[in-house]
């Protein structure tokens, strides 16, 4: 069986092979083939377009995560499956807790070192911060990544409202309280962070605007972690420049370097470049756990397919 690595995660294609053993053939490419057939029986990449999905002729595209946005899966041949794989909810909790309580300490209030000479100033005047404990956190989507930073925010003493498409949710972890996403703007006010953690869908595309932020307030704080496009940009940047909204943590971009781009701004307005936004450039997954924890469940489910047994993590079956 004949498997790619392709894009990003080209690198990673020895990590895969060393699971599978000599039985698989895993290839990395950093770009896909302008033109031509794209021949593997399984195609591991984050990024495909209609062009590149029409040229593929083998039976499953297994996505390294769990967002297929960028996947054309319309121009996919019908023999061809869609897979994702999860694993990342652990950091990413791990992320928008620190986001959370770095937003309660307000450490850049205090001195950079603390010398001789700094010391009786500070001391005399030492800032009050806030506390988490107490505090509302509405989180949009509530699957895996909710689910998690629910579990550790409720730990700390902090209330979660989710806000999901249905105003129901299905989950070991139950929040305090269920909206729908279109009761958003009504439970904001109450809350001292929105975090983001949605698929990137019609639905969502735009949903936080400037009501939302407005509604969140000059002391709120939003984290994304979800995708970039669920924030209107300009009311993004106007709600901060403003200080209409408090502070935004960011992990997630409108713009993401093309292969051989070696100058692009990671959003149109200068988002990053703001004093009340702290951003990261997608790394809130970024640890070796979550590539032990992906690789072995792609490694698991081409052996599954080799072997003719049923997928997981499957976003578009076979038609």
């Amino acid at each position: 069986m004949q498997i790619l690595v392709a894009g990003l995660h080209a690198p990673n294609a020895p990590r895969l092979a060393a699971l599978l053993g000599p039985d698989f053939a895993v290839h990395a490419a950093k770009t896909l083939a302008a033109e031509g057939p794209i021949d593997a029986d399984v195609l591991i990449t984050n990024r495909l377009s209609a062009s590149e999905a029409a040229r593929f002729g083998g039976r499953l595209v297994h996505v390294p995560g769990a967002g297929t946005d960028a996947i054309a899966l319309d121009a996919l041949p019908s023999c061809a499956a869609v897979c994702n794989v999860h694993g990342h909810e652990i950091p990413i909790a791990e992320y928008v807790v620190h986001a959370l309580l770095e937003h309660c300490l307000q450490p850049w209030r205090l001195p950079a070192r603390l010398d001789a000479q700094a010391w009786p100033a500070i001391y005399a005047d030492r800032p009050y911060h806030t506390e988490a404990h107490g505090r509302t956190v509405a989180i949009l989507g509530y699957g895996h990544i909710g689910e998690e930073i629910a579990r550790r925010v409720r730990a700390l003493g902090m209330r979660v409202i989710a806000v999901t498409r249905s105003g129901k949710v299905d989950a070991a972890t139950a929040p305090d309280e269920v909206v729908t996403a279109a009761e958003l703007e009504r439970v904001l006010p109450r809350c001292l962070a929105l975090v983001l953690c949605c698929p990137l869908t019609d639905a969502t595309r735009g949903r936080v605007g400037r009501d939302a932020l407005a509604a969140l307030g000059p002391e709120g704080l939003l984290v994304n972690v979800a995708r970039a496009e669920v924030v209107d940009e300009q009311a993004l940047y106007d709600s901060l420049r403003d200080g209409t909204l408090g502070r935004a943590v960011l992990d997630v971009w409108y713009r993401y370097p093309a292969a051989g781009e070696t100058e692009v701004t990671p959003a149109r307005l200068p988002l990053h470049a703001l004093p009340n936004v702290r951003a990261t450039p997608h790394v809130s997954a970024l640890t070796p756990g979550l590539l032990e924890r992906r690789y072995a469940f792609m490694a698991d489910n081409i052996r599954a397919l080799a072997a003719g047994r049923a997928l997981a993590g499957v976003v578009r079956p076979p038609r």
